[in-house]
């Protein structure tokens, strides 16, 4: 599998990693972006820490940086990262109560259509919780090997 890994390193925290899959489905711009929300929401990105520029994200990762650009913009506009001209980026001090339940009703919003899929292929319920199930184990364990 090719991937890239790269290292925020923060004064406080140690660093966190992002790995970039060239291979995955995901575009690169979301799984930077995906990556950087799930340090905030665990506490691994701490508010205020300043992020690598653009370039420099993207020099290291051998990516475009309109593709980091990309990442950068729409976490600011999610409220997990600040823009401030002539300074750099920043963790945001996101609610986390109000972006957790934001993602969770996007989450339950992306799965409308699968249970949709599922049950037009004839899958009931249980069968649907069991592939489910199945695929967050999986996801789990590709997390764990990364």
């Amino acid at each position: 599998m090719s991937c890239c890994v790269y290292c925020i390193y923060t004064e406080t925290e140690g660093a966190i990693t992002i790995v970039i899959s060239q291979q995955s489905p995901e575009p690169i711009y979301r799984q930077i972006e995906e990556q950087v929300k799930a340090a905030l929401f665990s506490g691994e990105l701490a508010p205020g820490t300043e992020l690598p520029s653009i370039r420099k994200l993207a020099q290291d990762l051998r990516i475009s940086v309109i593709t980091t650009k990309r990442a950068y913009e729409e976490l600011e506009r999610g409220g997990f990262i600040v823009t401030r001209p002539a300074r750099g980026s920043f963790a945001a001090d996101p609610d986390r109560d109000a972006l957790r339940e934001r993602r969770l009703g996007e989450l339950k919003a992306g799965l409308a259509p699968l249970a949709a899929e599922a049950r037009a292929l004839g899958l009931g319920e249980e069968g649907f919780g069991a592939m489910a199930r199945e695929a967050y184990l999986e996801a789990n364990k590709e997390h764990e090997d990364a």
